[in-house]
């Protein structure tokens, strides 16, 4: 999935961001307590991850597991937050709505043993280029030619039978 966002804040030429999101889900457990989301080195994008689901995996036990998120806040200081608390009997799965947070993040199992599931999608934004804008409004052009190509379906007409 990508679309363009206009967006004022943006310091540009063009003034539009293309965001482009994958699916994303990491599994945590007792063998494997963290995972660290880093995005490319490449400087023309931004890499976020936005965080969807935390569920308790096949096989998780009779106790708490803790998820946090450590991540920069809005100062540039690294904050760790705890987001899910899970357990089998009560609550093995939360929804977090779209919960996202800029690169570099790491997800980590604070407490418990797993497996937990973390799943949500990995965005990348990228400036849009004039020529860039040019290529997607000519894809779009050729795709209202076709549409306008193609006439409508008919019903077709019913035969009426006659009775002897």
């Amino acid at each position: 999935m990508s679309f363009i966002d206009d967006d004022s804040s943006d310091v540009g030429l063009s003034g539009q961001t293309k965001l482009e999101s994958f699916l994303f889900s990491c599994e945590l457990s007792s063998k494997v307590p963290f995972y660290c989301f880093q995005g490319d080195e490449d400087d023309d994008l931004e890499h976020f991850i936005e965080l969807r689901t935390v569920c308790l995996g096949e096989g998780a036990q009779e106790e708490n597991n803790v998820v946090e998120v450590t991540a920069m806040n809005h100062q540039g200081k690294t904050t760790s937050v705890p987001i899910a608390n899970l357990h089998i009997g009560c609550l093995p799965m939360v929804s977090l709505g779209e919960f996202e947070l800029k690169a570099p993040v790491t997800i980590r199992l604070k407490a418990g043993s797993g497996p937990v599931t973390i799943s949500g999608l990995h965005l990348i934004a990228s400036e849009v280029e004039e020529s860039d804008l040019e290529e997607e409004e000519e894809e779009e052009d050729d795709d209202d030619m076709e549409e306008e190509d193609i006439s409508p379906v008919k019903p077709a007409k019913k035969k009426q039978q006659q009775l002897q």
